[in-house]
């Protein structure tokens, strides 16, 4: 293994500190020297209107279609979303969360972190299921965590604005077992990494120029109200963007 390769795994592992429950990663855990990082959104789900905890303003709407929607049930001391159940109809309930499209969810060709707490039954599996995305790996440029296959294993998508070939990073262990884990994509430099429960599951190596910039919402539990939208059909809760 190269030194360059090594050292950009260890800023990856050395940014996955994280200060407490649902918290994103800690601009005391970067290099010296180097920018700190900058939570863009936050959502404890405990409000409603679902506010954005960073104080950026990315309050959330509900969109949905055919009956589906969101439910509050106990999660620590507050409370998560639990989304519909998996549904094998031709006509099924969606429903996703989204904030307005907004430049400052873009990272450009920065570092950028992203996570939630996520609850998955093994029999809520599917063939995809998103938890939290911006843009689309078809027509735009991409960033995205979702959970895949009857495995119920994480990963973590990038796609550049330029050459749209999708960049995954999956883990090596499930997370559909019910019970809650912390999932958390992470992009530094040229490594595109996830984490379960703090722990890096799985790497891959990304273009250093790499950059996502796009004009659509973000979006959690779904990529939208329509019938393909990957629903995602556990509970989320602590869910979090921060670039840099």
């Amino acid at each position: 293994m190269g030194s360059r390769w090594c050292g950009v795994l260890a800023a990856v592992v050395s940014a996955a500190v994280v200060m407490g429950p649902g918290a994103p990663v800690s601009a005391q855990s970067r290099p010296a020297g180097e920018t700190p990082a900058v939570l863009m959104a936050r959502y404890a789900f405990n409000e409603h209107p679902i506010v954005d905890g960073s104080g950026r303003g990315h309050t959330l709407r509900i969109i949905s279609g055919h009956g589906g929607a969101v439910r509050k049930v106990a999660h620590g001391q507050g409370s998560a979303l639990l989304f519909p159940s998996r549904c094998l109809l031709r006509v099924c309930p969606h429903v996703a969360l989204q904030t307005p499209s907004t430049p400052d969810l873009n990272p450009g060709p920065r570092d950028i972190s992203f996570g939630a707490d996520v609850y998955l039954s093994p029999t809520q599996t599917s063939k995809g299921q998103n938890v939290i995305q911006k843009g689309f790996s078809k027509t735009s440029s991409q960033w995205k965590l979702q959970i895949d296959g009857v495995a119920g294993r994480p990963s973590c998508v990038l796609v550049g604005d330029r050459l749209r070939r999708i960049r995954m990073a999956t883990s090596t262990v499930s997370v559909a077992d019910g019970r809650w884990h912390r999932v958390r994509c992470s992009r530094v430099g040229s490594v595109l990494a996830v984490f379960v429960d703090n722990t890096l599951r799985g790497r891959t190596i990304v273009p250093a120029s790499l950059s996502v910039t796009n004009n659509r919402p973000m979006s959690i539990g779904g990529k939208g109200a329509f019938a393909d939208n990957d629903q995602f059909n556990g509970a989320l809760d602590n869910v979090w963007v921060q670039v840099g």
